[in-house]
Order: structure tokens, then C-alpha cells, then sequence
């Protein structure tokens, strides 16, 4: 039987790997005489086809080329299997059969294509990337991969000595997606892909941009994930899920570094497991409702916190597997702790092994580096405009909520995708097609990604970090906005921090700061963030800013996390505040939970476990965040004193809450304060509390109303204003 020799040109180009069509030259193909198999094996000494289901011979084939490709015309018939001599690499003889990727029909579906063509899959992750599975009976892994104007695409690994040549994929055109099925590899092993790009030269190895999982780092290889399914059992939580994140119901989220949480010393690394043991009682028993995890996804410099993403869809090898993290979810759910994560879609890292000039052009990234590159943080901003990187952002997005039962995703630097002027100079930015500043491509995008998540996931949240005046980022995508459930109030935050960082005697000039949050509070659906970006780079922490003493820093912290719970939004705490950690927070240390055993400490971290339970047991303190009838000045212009008061109201039959602020050092006795009704006032809270390390000034659990009608109120309180605190009252 003879066989029909390919063209000695695509011979040549096949072994210099730079042929783009390796199905047309490897693999079986039909003749007049017969079916002619080809395969590169540059380390074997003899080849033969052998039937996979009697193992009996069909053929052998010859070396067609020196460098290791080999041919022959063999006996037709069903599947083969490799049987192979060849050298074991230290001076011996090694036999082993092997299937052949280059006899397996096409993997991905037309419609799979399509979809992600469109840029409206919403399985990306389970088409693209490494998947171990079985076709035909045959155990292995489909890689896929986007790479439209790279020449040739191979997945090298440990499975193939990292030999681009042995594993070049398929092209499924026009699509630009390459995918190949490499029999025999599975769950653990490690790979990348070899590109060639348009012009003609090979490119380092990539990481694969939709991997599960990944190497530790330094190291960058991907890995191919575990297939076997998790077996959840947050069923409850999830019912239930969308009340507890709604916007009449309380939220209160524990930021966090995940690598820095625990005390760093000679002991092991932390891992998922053990934070499920240590980290979700210790946030239970304080009453958060959900704890925020600073960037998880897999990022090369742990100095960047975790914000500057390469894997937008693996978990950091840093502290386990992904169904460590997995595990990790589903424990917090039963401890009845929401889990967000903070995702970053603004821009990614320029290292080589990523997605930077992927296939030798800006592939996820604009072209125009004054649209592609942002110079605070020498990172690549996405195209966000492109289809494919919209889908492809999209299905990270989806992953992380669908498989991983994520509750919400807060979204890193929304300023930055909003405006294309950002943080740029004169003439360094392309206005948008209307001559404006507005990124209407990712405008687009957040709303598309909200549409999604509403459609496809209910009881999800996406939360904004944004710092503008943007208009409707919590208003529906529909209605004009942005799609988020809640934006982070960055006005709030840097008004009362500045006044409360004010020495008392000052603050009557600065009256204004700590409530000129009230003028907009409710045009947005708001959290009120005291995060990481608060607590470092010479800022100091919360203790460190407060002025005075020692006994009045803590005071002043006291009083401020009172007047924060008390004030309409949801709550958001960065770890190591809620115990008053004198130093800065530094990822490359661990909290200083020692300080827990001074008493001062103790009592800041007891007042946040009762503010929390406060704020949950109390609705008017949150049912009607988000509504002007739920909230009352009653006391606003006393800058002599530097005394608030509000009353806060929940729904009809729901008691209100009166809440009045001393920001002096000085004990204001009998003063009065209007309320909305008669009767007994219990004081529920007392930041001066000596349980909390205060001086214990207090009203004796508290006060009779009096029908002297005070501040536009019918009746009225006379009340002694501990100093430097924050007091709650409601009728008994």
C-alpha cells in the first residue's frame, strides 16, 4: 500500500514549527491507497499502529524526517493507539502506547463559536482553557485558546518535554479559537502555549488566560484543574441569599488581605482550610455579615495586593486548590457569611507569560497607549470595546459568582474605566467618538455585565468602587445607570475622616464635613468604606489618625465607628481596624493580634461586635438605607459643641432610633435633644461605655421623654453627652 507524501515545504514548515495547519499534515488522512497516519515523535525509534480495542498491529510507520516525523499507510479500520520505542533519556529503551491527538473530530460546538465570537457566552470558562474529560472513551485534556492573528498555537507542558512541536492546535476559523485534545494528560499537570506571531517569530510562552489553575508563584505555568465537581451544601444560604443582601437589609462586610490575616512567623503558610478554621468563627462571633476578600484571582507580584489579575479565573495557588477555596465558600455560608470579591476588569499586568500582546499584537489591550496603558500602575488597560474581551471579562465575572457561589463581586477602579481622561494630561488621551471623556465602551460594558449578572444570577451583587460624581451607578441599566447594587460612598469616607483627624478644639470649623454626606445619601444605594486604601502609605491607621492622647485617640475611634454604624449606608471595615491596630497594615506581616490582650483594644473590638449586632437587631438603623423618610437631622448646626443628633426610622410599627455624637473631650450635661415621641428612652449604646475602655458617663441606662417640644421634635430628651462618643436611644 502506498501513501501520498505531504508537499516537502509544509514538511519543512512543520518541523521548523511555523506550520499553522497540523491537522493537514499529522493524523490520519484517506487515499486511493488506503488511510496514511502521520505523528512527530522525535524520541522514538520505532512506531506502530495498533488497534485500541484489540491491540493487534495495523502497520508501522517510518521516519519521514530527521527531526522526528513519522508516516505510513496502515490497514483501515477504528480507533489506533501508538505503540512506541524510544529513548528513555538516560541511555535506555522505553515502550509505552499513546492515542493520537491528530485523530479526534472537532471539540468545540458551532453554536460554542458563535457565542464567543459574540462575545455572549456565558460558559466561557468551560469552553476555553484546559478541561479534563473523555472523548471517545479516551481520557485527556481539551485545551482551547483565543489567539486570531498568531500563525501557530501549541500547548507544551511536562507531558511533551515543552516541545512546541509536538502539540500544535487547530485553528477553527474565522474565530481566531485554537484547540487541541493531548490524550493522557489530566488533573495536576502543567502547561503553556507556544505562539508564533504574525511576524513569523516565537513568542515566550503564555499562561493560559482562562486556566482554573495555576503554579505557585514566581513559578507561571498553568495547571490543569481537578474535574470532579464540588459537592456544595449551602442550600439554605443560597435560598435565602437575596434577602440578605437587599437593600433594606443590614451589611456589614469584614475586608480583608487574605495572605496577611493570619501572624506571619515560622509556622506554615496560611491556606483556605486554615482560614475557614480561624478566620470565619472569629468574623461570626463580631457580628459582620460578610467578609470581603481583597483580589483572589491569580496575580504575579504579591506586592500588588492582589490587583494586578492574570488569572481571571483561578484561584491564587497561594493558599491551596480551588476546590480548597471552594470549601472555603461553602464553610462561610453555613457560618451565614456572605463571601464578595473584589475583581479588577480596569487593567492587567504587562508581564510576558500573560495576556500582554498575547498573540505578538494588543489582543485584550488597546493599541493606542493613550488608551491602552495607564501610567499610575504600569498596567494595560482592556479593550473593553472588543467583543471577545468583553465576553471574555463577562465570564470571569459569571465563573466566580456560578461556580465558585461567590454572593458578589465589588469592582476595582470603576473611575478609571468610566472616563478616558483618567488621571491622564493634555493631549495624552482619544476623546470618544462624540468628542467627549466618557468611556462609552465600558459604560457598556459594567451595564451588559449587569444585565447578566440580573438575568443569570438573582441575589448577586456588584458593588462600584468609584469616586466620581458619575451619575446612576446604582440605577438599573435599563433606567439610564451603571447596574450596580451599591457604590461605595468615597466622598463620605474622606470628609469624616478628615474631620474626625481634626483636634476637637478645631472641629467647630469643620462642622460641615461630617454631614455634608447627608446632602446626597440617598441618590445612590451606598457602603460606607473604611478599606485597605485607608491604612497605608504614610496615611496611618484609624488609632494612628485620631488626635490627642492615648485615651482620647481611642475615644475618637470609638465615637467615629459609632457615628459610621449609625449613619445611613452599609458598613465596610478593613481587618485589623476592628481592634484598633496601632500599626499601618503591611502584606507582608500579619495582624498584630497581640494587642488584643491590652484592654483598650479588647474594648474597640467588643463595641464593633455590639455595633454590628446593633445595627442588624434595630431596622430603622437599616431597612430604609436608601430612603430620604428613614433619616432626621435633629441636632446639625451646633458647632459650638460639636454635637450631632439624628433620628433614624424604619418601616410603619418599627421603633425609631435617636443617635446624638459629642466630638469634644468635654461632658455636656442636661442637654436636650428633640424626639419624635414621649415615654422612656433606653440608651441602647454607649462608645464611652467602660466595658468599651470609655470613662463610663452615661444617662443610667437612660431618659424620660418630657412634652417640651425642642428641635421641630414633639417632645424632648435631657441628656448628659459622654465625651468623645456617640450615644443610641429608642423608645422602650
Amino acid at each position: 500500500m502506498s501513501e501520498h507524501l505531504p508537499h516537502p515545504a509544509a514538511v519543512d514548515s512543520f518541523v521548523a514549527a511555523r506550520h499553522g495547519d497540523p491537522f493537514s499534515l499529522l493524523g490520519p488522512h484517506h487515499g486511493q491507497g488506503g488511510l496514511v497516519i502521520r505523528t512527530f515523535q522525535p524520541d522514538a525509534t520505532a512506531v506502530e499502529v495498533v488497534d485500541a480495542v484489540s491491540g493487534l498491529s495495523r502497520g508501522s510507520l517510518s521516519r519521514m524526517h530527521s527531526d522526528g516525523l513519522w508516516s505510513g499507510a496502515v490497514e483501515a479500520g477504528g480507533a489506533y493507539r501508538f505503540r512506541i520505542v524510544g529513548h528513555d533519556g538516560v541511555g535506555g529503551e522505553r515502550r509505552y502506547e499513546i492515542e493520537d491527538p491528530y485523530s479526534f473530530p472537532l471539540l468545540l460546538g458551532e453554536l460554542d463559536i458563535y457565542l464567543l465570537q459574540e462575545g455572549r457566552h456565558q460558559d466561557l470558562a468551560s469552553v476555553l482553557g484546559a478541561h479534563a474529560m473523555q472523548i471517545d472513551g479516551v481520557s485527556g485534556t481539551r485545551f482551547a485558546v483565543w489567539a486570531p492573528n498568531a500563525r501557530r498555537v501549541s500547548v507544551v507542558g511536562s507531558f511533551n518535554n515543552w516541545d512546541g512541536r509536538r502539540h500544535p492546535m487547530r485553528l477553527r476559523a474565522p474565530s481566531g479559537i485554537w484547540e487541541l485534545f493531548v490524550p493522557r494528560v489530566g488533573s495536576g499537570d502543567l502547561y503553556k502555549y507556544e505562539l508564533v506571531g504574525p511576524d513569523g517569530n516565537v513568542l515566550p510562552w503564555r499562561a493560559d488566560p482562562v486556566a482554573w489553575a495555576t503554579q505557585n508563584p514566581p513559578e507561571t505555568a498553568s495547571m490543569v484543574a481537578d474535574p470532579a465537581p464540588f459537592h456544595w451544601t449551602d442550600e439554605s444560604w443560597m435560598q435565602d441569599r437575596a434577602a440578605r443582601q437587599a437593600t433594606d437589609a443590614p451589611i456589614s462586610i469584614y475586608e480583608m488581605h487574605a495572605m496577611s490575616w493570619l501572624p506571619h512567623g515560622d509556622g506554615p503558610a496560611p491556606t483556605w482550610d486554615t482560614l475557614g478554621d480561624r478566620l470565619i468563627p472569629y468574623v461570626s462571633a463580631l457580628g459582620f455579615t460578610h467578609i470581603e476578600l481583597m483580589p483572589i484571582m491569580e496575580h504575579p507580584f504579591g506586592g500588588s495586593w492582589g490587583y494586578q489579575v492574570l488569572g481571571q479565573f483561578a484561584p491564587t495557588a497561594r493558599l491551596g486548590s480551588p476546590a480548597q477555596f471552594a470549601r472555603f465558600v461553602d464553610r462561610c455560608h453555613a457560618a451565614g457569611l456572605g463571601v464578595i470579591l473584589d475583581w479588577v476588569p480596569a487593567h492587567f499586568p504587562t508581564d510576558s507569560h500573560g495576556l500582554a500582546r498575547f498573540d505578538g499584537t494588543p489582543l485584550y489591550e488597546h493599541g493606542n497607549p493613550f488608551e491602552g496603558y495607564h501610567h499610575d500602575w504600569n498596567t494595560y488597560i482592556y479593550n473593553l470595546g472588543r467583543t471577545e474581551v468583553r465576553g471574555f471579562m463577562i465570564g470571569s465575572a459569571l465563573f466566580w459568582l456560578k461556580h465558585f457561589h461567590v454572593d458578589g463581586l465589588r469592582v476595582d477602579a470603576v473611575a478609571s474605566m468610566l472616563y478616558r481622561d483618567y488621571s491622564r494630561k493634555h493631549g495624552e488621551w482619544v476623546p470618544n467618538i462624540h468628542g467627549g471623556r466618557e468611556n462609552l465602551e465600558s459604560i457598556a460594558f459594567l451595564q451588559d455585565l449587569s444585565r447578566v449578572v440580573k438575568e443569570t444570577l438573582p441575589g448577586t451583587i456588584l458593588v462600584a468602587e468609584e469616586s466620581t460624581s458619575f451619575p446612576g451607578v446604582s440605577r438599573s441599566a435599563d433606567e439610564g445607570g451603571l447596574g450596580f447594587h451599591f457604590k461605595w460612598n468615597m466622598g463620605w469616607m474622606h470628609d469624616t475622616l478628615h474631620y474626625i483627624e481634626e483636634q476637637p478644639v478645631h472641629r467647630r470649623w469643620h462642622h460641615g464635613e461630617i454631614a455634608f454626606g447627608l446632602v446626597y445619601a440617598f441618590s445612590e444605594r451606598f457602603v460606607l468604606p473604611i478599606s485597605h486604601d485607608e491604612v497605608v502609605y504614610g496615611k496611618g491607621s484609624m488609632i494612628e489618625k485620631m488626635p490627642g492622647d492615648d485615651w482620647q485617640r481611642f475615644a475618637n475611634l470609638r465615637a467615629y465607628y459609632g457615628f459610621m454604624w449609625t449613619h445611613p449606608g452599609k458598613k465596610l471595615l478593613f481587618m485589623g481596624s476592628e481592634f484598633a491596630q496601632w500599626r499601618e497594615w503591611n502584606h507582608d506581616t500579619g495582624l498584630d493580634w497581640w494587642l488584643l490582650d491590652q484592654p483598650q483594644h479588647r474594648g474597640v473590638q467588643v463595641l464593633l461586635r455590639d455595633l454590628n449586632a446593633l445595627y442588624r437587631e434595630h431596622p430603622a438603623l437599616h431597612v430604609k438605607d436608601t430612603e430620604h423618610d428613614g433619616f432626621r437631622w435633629v441636632v446639625l448646626h451646633d458647632s459650638e459643641h460639636s454635637v450631632y443628633a439624628w433620628l433614624r426610622f424604619g418601616h410603619w410599627g418599627q421603633k425609631p432610633v435617636l443617635v446624638v455624637c459629642n466630638f469634644t473631650p468635654v461632658v455636656r450635661h442636661e442637654y436636650r435633644v428633640g424626639v419624635s415621641e414621649g415615654g422612656w428612652w433606653r440608651e441602647l449604646l454607649n462608645t464611652d461605655a467602660g466595658e468599651y475602655g470609655g470613662s463610663n458617663v452615661g444617662n443610667n441606662g437612660g431618659v424620660q421623654a418630657s412634652d417640651e417640644p425642642s428641635h421641630d421634635q414633639p417632645a424632648s430628651l435631657s441628656l448628659t453627652l459622654p465625651p468623645l462618643s456617640t450615644i443610641v436611644l429608642t423608645p422602650a
